[in-house]
This record gives C-alpha cells, structure tokens and sequence, in this order.
C-alpha cells in the first residue's frame, strides 16, 4: 500500500497543499537552504547566537546533522512534502561539529536545556506546528522545569509538538513524551503493523498516533533518494497532516485538531497508540464546522 494511504492523507492532500499562512516549525539539524526539494520555498531560518555569524550556504556532504534536517523537512514541506504550500521555519538544535568539540549531538541526543530554548524561540517566531524528529532526551523520572515550561508556553500558545517516541524498542517514557499536549509518534511499517523498536509507554500510546516509518523514500544533500527508517521519518506525515488541517479549517482551534488527529482522548490501555487517520480528522472537523456553522439562512 503506498504510504500516504496507509495514513488517510491521499485524499486530504487532494483538498488541500497547504496555505503559507501555517507555518510549519522544525527542529533538527540545520535545512540545506538551496536543497532542489525547497526550489522557489524559500526557509525561514532562526539560529541561536552561537552560529549567528555562520554562512547561510548549504551544508558539506558530510554533515550527518545538516542531512538528517533537511530529509526530514524535506517530506514536511518540499516541493514532493505532504504540506508542501506551508511556511517552512527551521530552528536548528545540532550540528555536526560542536562547538564544545563533543559528540553530535543528533546522534547522541540533546541537552533538555537547549530543547526548551529552541522550542520557545521557534513558538514565539510564529510556528503552529513543531516537528521534533530528534533522540529524546533521558528517560521520564524528574520533572525538567524548562521544558515543562516551553512546552506549556506552546500549549498557551496553540502550538502543536509533535514528537517521534525514539527507536530504542523502550517501554517508557522521556520528558517530551509525557507532556499531555505533546502528540508522540511510533512508526509502522508498510503493512501497518508497529515496528518493533520503537518506543512504547503509557503517555505514548493515549497521547500518540502512529505513521510510516519503513524505508520511507527521502532525499540526500546531494538530491539523490535516500530510504528513511524510523519515529523520525514518521513524525513529519503527523505533523504534515496537523498542517494540512490547519490549512483547511483555519478556524479550528488548535485542541480541536489536535483531538481529531488523535481520535480524541478516550481511554486507549494500550503503550502502542492507533494508526494515523487523517481523512478520518479532516472529516470530523469538517462535521464539527457544519454543526457550529448551524443551519443555513432560509432553514429552521
């Protein structure tokens, strides 16, 4: 089955490609700016003071960090994305080389610190939707107050996180993952059945959805396709379709498409949550506008 049918958003991207008014935020490596994927898009890139003074060119061949960012919002919002008329914002958290000389940190995880900075920046500089397809941070146990704290002011703010639930094969949770607004992401394969590493727990399984993560066709620095495995290559068709719906019903609140994403909060006992839907969510939303729209002029 082709990946976007297995998740309901073939019918959607036929309603809709997207509007520029959503923006669509991700944090990861840096985005190749003059990646062929982005031709005529331009990206909207915000930098921590660190690199302020860093080129805007694009990134070596080299650059695992930089490769890794620019696949993933390649399938968010390129030209071939699921949303690919929407803003692209990219709020880079790691590099190939760090400045402190350690370990990249898109392999090694990220400090929970400069999540919650870069999470805040990017909600204050306009974004509705937030991909993180990036290693979670340790796993849940002591509350991180900043990041509590940034992920509460994207809550306030309307901002949905999407986060990938990690490939650790874990039962658990991390920080992220247990934030009640944060929609955690597991990947399935092309038969629709979850993969066995990744990550599960109670927090994931009512909170998340699951979303293609099998050899998902991707692009490299150097244009040519790539096959992307895993929550990260999973989390952008979740967040791509939060985009689309925003697209279509720009005056839903932000709750309402979070809850039609999910199929609403019920009671799931299960770690591993249910498969994306997003014909499903487009149509819910679509019933709940004609209901608050009531009826029509002329009719009782």
């Amino acid at each position: 089955m082709d990946l976007l049918d297995l998740v309901g958003l073939t019918p959607l991207m036929a309603r809709t490609s997207g509007r520029p008014s959503v923006v669509v935020g991700v944090i990861d490596g840096r985005v190749a700016p003059d990646h062929p994927a982005f031709a005529g898009r331009p990206v909207r890139e915000l930098r921590p003071a660190a690199e302020a003074s860093a080129g805007t060119g694009s990134c070596a061949r080299a650059d695992v960090c930089c490769a890794h960012g620019t696949a993933v919002a390649a399938l968010l919002a390129g030209n071939r994305g699921v949303c690919p008329r929407c803003t692209l914002l990219s709020r880079p958290l790691f590099a190939d080389h760090p400045a402190d000389g350690g370990p990249a940190t898109c392999l090694a995880g990220v400090r929970v610190g400069e999540l919650a900075e870069a999470i805040t920046e990017a909600v204050d500089a306009g974004a509705h939707v937030l991909n993180l397809s990036l290693a979670q941070p340790a796993p849940s146990g002591v509350r991180d107050r900043a990041l509590d704290a940034a992920l509460g002011h994207a809550a306030d703010r309307g901002v949905i996180v999407v986060v990938a639930a990690g490939n650790q094969g874990r039962t658990g949770s991390s920080p992220l993952t247990d934030h009640p607004w944060v929609v955690p992401v597991v990947a399935y394969d092309r038969a629709g059945r979850p993969l066995p590493r990744s990550n599960r727990g109670v927090s994931i399984g009512r909170n998340g959805v699951g979303a293609p993560g099998d050899r998902v066709p991707g692009v490299g620095l150097d244009g040519r396709p790539v096959l992307l495995s895993g929550t990260s290559a999973a989390a952008p068709f979740v967040t791509g379709a939060v985009a689309l719906l925003r697209s279509a019903f720009p005056d839903a609140t932000p709750a309402a498409v979070r809850y039609a994403v999910t199929h609403g909060p019920g009671r799931r006992r299960s770690a591993m949550p249910p498969l994306l839907d997003a014909w499903a969510a487009y149509t819910t939303l679509r019933a709940a506008t004609a209901r608050a729209s009531g009826p029509s002029p002329g009719h009782g």
